[in-house]
C-alpha cells in the first residue's frame, strides 16, 4: 500500500465524533451545528432550474475539459471579479472545471510533486486538512507555517529556511483563511510569487472563500491579479482554486474551477483525464448559471455580514473576538483545553463547534490551534443568534 496512508491523521470531524460520542446533550435544547463549514443558505433558483432542465443529459459522457460555454463563463467571472480590464484569461488554456476545490486541491499535488524527490509541500498551520493528505500521498513532506496573532494570522514566508524553500515544490495558500478569516494582501502574494520564481515551486491558491469579505468595496486580492500586476501576464507558477460551494451556497453540486498557468493546466488536464473525474453535463450547465450571475453572490455575502453584525455584540463580553476580514468563521481563544471546551459546551447547550487543535499540527514547538475553537456561522440568522446567546450564557456560568 501507499506508505503515505499510514501517516494520515484522523479527519477533524471523525475526531469530533469520537470526542462527543459518550456525551448526552440536553434534550430541551435543539441541536445547532457550528462545526462544519457547510453553507446552508438557499441556493440560487436559476441554478436549480438549469440543473432540473438538463437531467436528461446524464446519458452523455462528459469531457474532462468541460463544455466551452462553461469555461467561458468561468473565465468571464474571474475577469469581472479579479482582473483588470486589460487582462486576458484564455478559457481554452487557462481554465478547467473541477468537482469542487477539495478534489482539485488534493489531485493537484499528485500532478506537481515528483515522487522520490525529497520534496516539501508548504502550507499554513492551522489548515484545510486536504493539504496535508495531498502532500503525504504524493510522497512529499508537509512543512507547516504557523499562523498566530504574532503573524497576523498569515504564514510568515520569511521565517522559512532557504534549504526548505529549495526543496519546496508546492505552496498552499488560503485567502480568506480557514479558520482564521485572514486575507492575504497583494504585496504578500507578490512576495510569494517572487519566492516561487527564485526557488522553483508552484503556488496553489485556495480562494474558495474569496467571495465572502467584510467590506463590499474591498474584495479579497487574488493571486491572479497579483501576478498580472507584477507583469506575469501568463500567470506562471500560479494555480487558483475557486468553488460554487461558498460563493453560491451549493456545496452539494461539487462544482468549482482551477485557473492559471497554461502549462500547469495542460498537465492537470492530462492527470484528470486518467483520474476519471469529469463534471456531469447537467452540473456544468447549472454551473454556467451560477458563474454568470453576481447578484445572488452579493446577497449571500450580505447574509453573512448580518450574522457577524448580530453575533459579535452578543459574544463580545465573554470572548475576545475580532470580525474576520473574510469567510464565515469565528476563531476565538477559549483560554484552555479546546477539546474539553467543545465537549462541555455540547453537553451543556447542544451546540457543536470544532476544537482548533484538530485543524493544526505541532510545529516549531506549538500547535497554533490549541486553545481556540472554530465556530461556523452557517445556520440561519435566527439560529446563529440563539447559538451565540447559549454560548454567552455557558461561559458566564463557568
Amino acid at each position: 500500500m501507499n506508505p503515505g496512508l499510514r501517516r494520515l491523521q484522523a479527519y477533524p470531524f471523525e475526531r469530533l465524533h469520537k470526542l462527543l460520542a459518550a456525551v448526552q446533550p440536553p434534550h430541551n435544547q435543539s441541536p445547532i451545528a457550528l462545526s462544519i463549514g457547510e453553507p446552508r443558505h438557499e441556493p440560487p433558483p436559476m441554478v436549480l432550474e438549469a440543473l432540473r432542465a438538463n437531467l436528461h443529459q446524464l446519458g452523455t459522457y462528459p469531457a474532462t475539459r468541460g463544455l466551452p460555454s462553461l469555461r467561458a463563463a468561468m473565465a468571464g467571472a474571474l475577469q469581472r471579479r479579479l482582473l483588470p480590464d486589460a487582462a486576458s484569461l484564455d478559457p481554452d488554456t487557462m481554465v478547467l472545471p473541477v468537482n469542487g476545490t477539495r478534489e482539485a486541491l488534493f489531485a493537484f499535488a499528485q500532478t506537481i510533486v515528483e515522487a522520490g524527490a525529497n520534496a516539501v509541500v508548504a502550507m499554513p498551520n492551522p489548515f484545510y486538512q486536504i493539504y496535508e493528505g495531498a502532500a503525504l500521498l504524493a510522497g512529499a513532506e508537509p512543512y507547516f507555517l504557523n499562523t498566530s496573532p504574532a503573524t497576523g494570522y498569515v504564514p510568515d514566508l520569511e521565517a522559512v529556511p532557504i534549504p526548505v524553500w529549495n526543496r519546496c515544490r508546492l505552496l498552499y495558500l488560503c485567502s480568506p483563511g480557514n479558520p482564521t478569516g485572514a486575507v492575504l494582501s497583494s504585496s504578500y502574494l507578490l512576495r510569494a510569487l517572487q519566492l516561487a520564481e527564485q526557488h522553483d515551486f508552484v503556488i496553489a491558491a485556495d480562494e474558495c472563500y474569496s467571495d465572502l469579505y467584510l467590506e463590499e468595496s474591498q474584495p479579497a486580492p487574488s493571486l491572479l491579479r497579483a501576478a498580472y500586476e507584477a507583469g506575469n501576464t501568463t500567470f506562471a507558477r500560479c494555480m487558483v482554486f475557486q468553488s460554487l460551494s461558498k460563493r453560491s451556497s451549493l456545496p452539494g453540486l461539487r462544482s468549482g474551477l482551477v485557473a492559471g498557468d497554461p502549462r500547469l493546466i495542460e498537465a492537470f488536464l492530462r492527470y484528470r483525464t486518467y483520474h476519471g473525474c469529469a463534471m456531469p453535463v447537467p452540473t456544468q450547465l447549472a454551473s454556467i448559471a451560477a458563474w454568470s450571475d453576481e447578484t445572488h453572490v452579493a446577497a449571500n455575502r450580505r447574509l453573512y455580514q448580518q450574522k457577524f453584525d448580530q453575533v459579535l455584540p452578543i459574544l463580545s463580553n465573554v470572548l475576545e473576538l475580532a470580525r474576520p476580514a473574510g469567510g464565515f468563521y469565528l476563531w476565538p481563544d477559549v483560554g484552555g483545553d479546546d477539546a474539553a471546551f467543545a465537549r462541555t459546551l455540547y453537553e451543556g447547550t447542544n451546540l457543536t463547534i470544532l476544537p482548533g487543535s484538530y485543524l493544526a499540527r505541532e510545529a516549531a514547538g506549538e500547535n497554533p490551534g490549541a486553545g481556540r475553537v472554530r465556530i461556523s456561522l452557517v445556520p440561519a440568522l435566527a439560529q446563529c443568534i440563539e447559538a451565540a446567546q447559549r454560548l454567552r450564557d455557558f461561559i458566564h456560568a463557568r
